[in-house]
Order: structure tokens, then C-alpha cells, then sequence
């Protein structure tokens, strides 16, 4: 339960009331009858950070309402927890049934913060920024404020704005440091994943991304569209230290250049589209068919093994692949020490270290 008690320019006082009929939960989180002095931007910016984020994953809460959300401790700068993922889905944007869109028809959700679509049984994660503009709702202040609500409030799916677009939006960007809130924590942790993998992923991915539709990766397009301040269609190192900041992304900079030099895997000091693309991908996005497909590069002859000249030849094309860098990912990924890649070994490679791919496997 939620109750507003009293409202300032800049602040907003709420009494999270919450009995937790769950021995688990009450483990983890600490609320009972909390009484809690926040800042409204960052509310505001929580609750759409965790839309965004679960979007990013390919997963839709379903039953957004100011419930859901409580505070993890007492302290008044406590992060905002979101909680009842009973009812959540997963989904993979572009899904289609003989070229047309596939929607959800499940009736979910408190009838208060559910969008029309909902209620027309035909929905995707469009539905969910209406539900998170009901609940912003009770924080307006100003005009800026009620622009944003009604864009988010837009009956029309494919008009309303994605969760990227929200939190760009200048309401949510009045008064706050940037730089100091993450934004966007599920990219930055792929990037770094990226950056730690061997070349022979790095290119895998790479291969998986030149196949990926327009659908699947339009929020990471925008992304990539926001660092590239010249429009030259690639990332310097100077446009990527300037760009995380405003994602509220702080590194230093021989943090930032580590991941410049991770995700250019051609090597010519620049991160192109696709290689962005790359890097910053959801592991959801890798089915069977799109891991084959990348086996497939790899194995020329196909003869249903990788051997080392094959890989040589493959990763040279990207300027990476020296005779150490190639005998060490033989060494790793061959498993069976037959001095070649069979498709069972790619894929445990390529499955390895990444929960996002293997969490989406799971729930199948």
C-alpha cells in the first residue's frame, strides 16, 4: 500500500506499507512501515529504469502498480526494488506467425494501470509504458511532466515511446546527475562480458548480429544513434567517453578505452554499427538456428568441424587471430583434444558465462 502524505517542489514524502506473506522475501527486503523522504526525479527514474531494463531482457513484468515497488531498506537514499515477477513473461521483439506480428492475449494486470491494448487481448511490452506513466502520474508536476504522461499514454502502441525515449525525455532529465545513475546497467554489463570473451566469440556474436532484424535491435540503434554525435556512422574513443555519461554510466578512461578496444573487433580504432551492435546484445537473441548459422562461418567445408587453419583464415578477416591467440581458443573450447571445434563445443563455449541466454533457455 501507498499513501502520499505530503507533496514539495522537490521531494515527495511516502509511507510504503507492506505485510509480506513471503519468508523469502522478507528476507531480502527490509520495509515494514517505512517512512521515506525521496527525491521525485529519482522515483520517477527508477521505476522506468526497471521497465527499460526488464525490456532490454526480453521480459515484461505484466502487473506494473505502485505495490510493486518498495523501498529495500529505511534509509532516504534506499534504492526502489520492483517485486511480483509472478506474472511475467518473456518475449523476443519482432516475433512473428507467418509475417505478422505476434501479440499476447493473457488478461493480466490491476484493471487501474492496464493499457487499452490489454484489455483488447493484443498487446507486447508497448503496454507497459502506459502502465508506468499511470504510476508517474501521481508525481506530476508541471507542464513537461504532463507532456511526457501523455506520450506514454498514447492509445496507439506504435506510437507510444519506448522506455529509451522516456527516460531521455527532459522531465526525467530536470535536475538530476546523469553521470552518477545507471541508466542503463544491462548494456554496460554486456559490454564488459564482451571485452572479457575470446576473439573466436567476439566474432560468433559479430556474425549472429549482420543477421538480427531491424525489430530486434531498434533500442540498441538508438543508443548506438545517441554516442554517434557526427553521424559518421562509427563510434571514436572520444564519442564513447562523451556518450556513457549521459547512459549515467561513470568509468575511467582507461576503463572506457579497455571497452573500445573490446568491442572494435576489426581493429581500426572506431566501433561501427554492427560491431555496437555486437557487443551490446542480449543473449536471448542467440536461437539454435543463429548459433548454427555462426558455426557455419567458421566451418568452410563444412565437414561439421572447425580446424585451426579454418579459424585462422576466419578470424584474419577481422584483423584478429595471431598463432597464440588461435591455439589458445583451441586449447579452451576443444574439449574432446582432437585439435578441432565441433558444433557441440561451439555452443558450450558460446553458452558459457552468459546468464541472460541461459535463464531464457530455462523458462522454455
Amino acid at each position: 500500500m501507498i499513501s502520499l502524505l505530503k507533496a514539495h517542489s522537490t521531494s515527495w514524502e511516502h509511507t510504503w506499507r507492506d505485510n509480506f506473506a513471503k519468508r523469502e522475501l522478507r528476507s531480502k527486503l527490509t520495509v515494514i512501515e517505512a517512512t521515506i523522504r525521496v527525491s521525485r526525479h529519482e522515483l520517477k527514474r527508477q521505476i522506468v529504469m526497471m521497465v527499460h531494463y526488464c525490456h532490454s531482457m526480453g521480459l515484461m513484468h505484466t502487473d506494473l502498480k505502485p505495490e510493486n515497488f518498495l523501498f529495500l531498506n529505511k534509509d532516504e537514499d534506499s534504492p526502489l526494488k520492483a517485486t511480483d515477477f509472478g506474472l511475467s513473461v518473456f518475449f523476443k521483439p519482432g516475433w512473428s506467425w507467418n509475417n505478422r506480428p505476434r501479440y499476447f492475449k493473457d488478461l493480466v494486470g490491476r484493471s487501474y494501470y492496464v493499457a487499452p491494448e490489454v484489455l483488447r487481448r493484443r498487446y507486447g511490452p508497448e503496454a507497459y509504458i502506459w502502465s508506468a506513466g499511470v504510476i508517474l502520474y501521481v508525481l506530476l508536476s508541471g507542464v513537461s511532466a504532463k507532456d511526457l504522461v501523455r506520450k506514454m499514454l498514447r492509445d496507439d502502441p506504435k506510437v507510444r515511446l519506448s522506455a529509451f525515449e522516456v527516460l531521455n525525455h527532459p522531465w526525467m532529465r530536470e535536475d538530476d546527475d546523469a553521470s552518477d545513475k545507471p541508466l542503463d546497467i544491462s548494456v554496460l554489463t554486456r559490454m564488459k562480458q564482451f571485452s572479457a570473451m575470446n576473439k573466436l566469440k567476439n566474432v560468433a556474436l559479430k556474425v549472429i548480429a549482420e543477421n538480427l532484424s531491424e525489430e530486434e535491435i531498434i533500442g540498441l540503434k538508438e543508443m548506438f544513434k545517441s554516442m554517434d554525435t557526427d553521424n559518421s556512422g562509427t563510434i571514436t574513443f572520444e564519442e564513447l567517453k562523451a556518450g556513457l555519461p549521459k547512459l549515467g554510466t561513470k568509468l575511467s578512461e582507461s576503463e572506457v578505452r579497455q571497452l573500445m578496444e573490446a568491442a572494435d573487433v576489426d581493429g581500426n580504432g572506431t566501433i561501427d554499427y554492427i560491431e555496437f551492435i555486437t557487443a551490446t546484445m542480449h543473449m536471448n537473441k542467440m536461437e539454435r538456428e543463429d548459433l548454427y548459422t555462426a558455426f557455419q562461418y567458421f566451418d568452410e567445408d563444412n565437414s561439421g568441424f572447425t580446424t585451426m587453419e579454418e579459424l585462422e583464415q576466419a578470424l584474419r578477416k577481422y584483423n584478429v587471430g595471431d598463432e597464440k591467440t588461435i591455439k589458445d581458443i583451441i586449447t579452451e573450447v576443444d574439449t574432446d583434444r582432437d585439435g578441432r571445434i565441433n558444433y557441440d563445443e561451439f555452443v558450450a563455449m558460446m553458452r558459457k558465462g552468459n546468464t541472460e541466454f541461459v535463464s531464457i533457455r530455462r523458462r522454455k
